[in-house]
């Protein structure tokens, strides 16, 4: 629910146990544009140590760009708020330095 807060993003799987998988994953809203790419905000989470991937979907979706987040066994909550300051700190690093946005792609996780 606090990821939700902090951007304009689309949840495709909310991680709630009555939804199914624990697992996180989301788009950028449609017509969205935060300044930065979702490649972006997971290499700056991979520099802090998480591995949250982002990604394009397959088959006739290959236009989306989705950032998937996995909860394994034994992530209790104090894990949860880690990795949510430095999904903040990660944020506001692009937003402070927009102009070095947009290489993250080309070293992105590759699913295929």
């Amino acid at each position: 629910d606090e990821i939700a807060k902090l951007g304009p993003y689309e949840f495709i799987c909310t991680g709630r146990p009555d939804e199914g998988i624990p697992a996180v994953c989301f788009k950028l809203k449609e017509g969205e544009d935060p300044g930065y790419t979702l490649y972006d905000l997971s290499e700056r989470l991979r520099l802090r140590g998480w591995q949250v991937p982002a990604f394009t979907l397959g088959g006739e979706a290959t236009d989306i760009v989705v950032m998937r987040i996995m909860c394994r066994r034994g992530f209790e909550m104090d894990f949860a708020e880690l990795l949510l300051e430095d999904y903040k700190a990660s944020l506001k690093y692009l937003s402070d330095h927009p102009k070095l946005q947009g290489i993250a792609q080309q070293n992105s996780f590759k699913h295929t």
